[in-house]
């Protein structure tokens, strides 16, 4: 893995493989704390439900599943560090639903990791970490780019960056 700054406010992580990406959601769960939204972007099949899926469970209180929450839309499970919620948005057909899903109430409660954030439109977080995945040189592997305007975020990212470099 390698981990650099691309601004102040912005870092950039090569993973080669799908347990690197996995190590790295893993290495920030600790960082997070309720309250915290994770806004994670990409294409089909970049590796959003992964990377949500290695970062949950490495927060559980007791192991178990995490499916994909594509047909739920929520799925909800009590952490170490406070409730997660992971949402994917992507069959999410009106912005009204998105306050019928309790999410804005997470979204100040829980640690909220959100699947195509775009469809919160105004309703996102601004003090959200926002996380896009994309395909790099070979097939398993990802670059992932962390981006933030909260300064609350400047230090967690330091430790990610430096623990995983």
């Amino acid at each position: 893995m390698y981990c650099r700054a691309m601004s102040r406010q912005s870092a950039q992580i090569t993973c080669h493989s799908p347990d690197e990406t996995c190590a790295i959601a893993q290495a920030l769960g600790p960082l997070l704390r309720p309250g915290d939204c994770l806004l994670l972007k990409g294409e089909v099949g970049a590796g959003k439900t992964h990377f949500a899926r290695c970062l949950i469970q490495g927060l559980l209180e007791m192991p178990e599943d995490v499916p994909s929450p594509t047909y739920t839309l929520v799925q909800t499970y009590p952490g170490r560090l406070g409730d997660l919620w992971h949402a994917d948005l992507y069959r999410l057909t009106d912005i009204g639903e998105v306050e019928e899903l309790g999410l804005l109430e997470a979204f100040e409660t829980a640690i909220s990791l959100v699947e195509w954030p775009d469809r919160l439109g105004d309703l996102a977080p601004q003090t959200a970490l926002h996380l896009t995945l994309e395909t790099a040189a070979t097939e398993d592997a990802r670059q992932l780019t962390f981006e933030w305007s909260d300064a609350t975020w400047d230090a967690r990212m330091k430790e990610l960056c430096n623990g995983g470099s």
